[in-house]
Order: structure tokens, then C-alpha cells, then sequence
């Protein structure tokens, strides 16, 4: 056996792939188009590592997707923490759980979906601003 992907359905195709590409730092390993179906898959992995990806499937005629307790959230080790942050922030995502203890921390996608940042290795030393920021909302 062989783990393939997760995915996840979005609502705003190019949304989400700024928030897992541009922001997150995932790059495009394909996309097809399913016309018939109308739908579009686009599959997505950290560089360097494709054999983890996430497939997101955009569904052309519009959905209103809720989560599922079934559905965690997707995980991703970083090489710094901070920096991490710094970029998501700057692409202006929501830091949900700062990275208080320069282990992890927690942001969600345009739909909703929960991404966990844990720090490759040893935890960094806590640092401002994150070591005093409380969490916002849920993750």
C-alpha cells in the first residue's frame, strides 16, 4: 500500500491556490480539467516532496461544503516556524495559533480547512512577537 493524496474541495479555485501556493509555498504538480464532470483537479505537494499531496477539487457548479469531524487537518513541516508565519501573515492570513512555543502553530485555507505548521527538528527558541500572541478563532 501507498498513500496517494488527501483532498479537499474548494469554492474559489484561485483562492485557495494562492493561499496553498503563494502563501503556503506548495507548488502545482498537475491539473486536468474534467469538462463533462465539470470539475477541475489540481494536485499539489511541499517541494521536494510529491509523494505527499493534496488534490484539490473544484467543483464548477457552486456547493456550500460544511466540515466533518472525520476531517482533521492537513500537516506540513517547516524549516523555520517564524518565517513561516511572517510569510502567511504577509499574504494576509490569520495566524489562529501563534507559534508560541516555536513548535507549531495553526492557519485555515479560504475554505476552511485546518493546516498544521510544525517545526522541522527541535523546537525554536520563543520569540516576540509570537511568544505573547493569543489564539484567535479555532482551528
Amino acid at each position: 500500500m501507498k498513500y496517494l493524496h488527501t483532498m479537499v474541495r474548494v469554492t474559489d479555485l484561485e483562492a485557495s491556490l494562492n493561499f496553498y501556493c503563494n502563501a503556503l509555498g506548495l507548488t502545482v504538480l498537475r491539473t486536468k480539467e474534467h469538462a463533462p464532470g465539470r470539475f477541475t483537479l489540481v494536485y499539489l505537494a511541499a517541494p521536494g516532496d510529491e509523494d505527499a499531496q493534496v488534490e484539490l477539487t473544484y467543483n464548477w457548479d457552486a456547493e456550500v461544503y460544511t466540515g466533518g469531524r472525520n476531517f482533521g487537518h492537513l500537516a506540513y513541516a517547516v524549516d523555520n516556524i517564524y518565517a513561516t508565519c511572517e510569510k502567511l501573515q504577509a499574504h494576509g492570513v490569520t495566524i489562529l495559533r501563534p507559534p508560541r512555543d516555536g513548535r507549531m502553530a495553526f492557519v485555515r485555507s479560504p475554505d476552511d480547512i485546518s493546516v498544521e505548521l510544525l517545526q522541522q527538528g527541535e523546537a525554536l527558541p520563543p520569540q516576540a512577537p509570537w511568544a505573547d500572541m493569543p489564539n484567535v478563532g479555532s482551528w
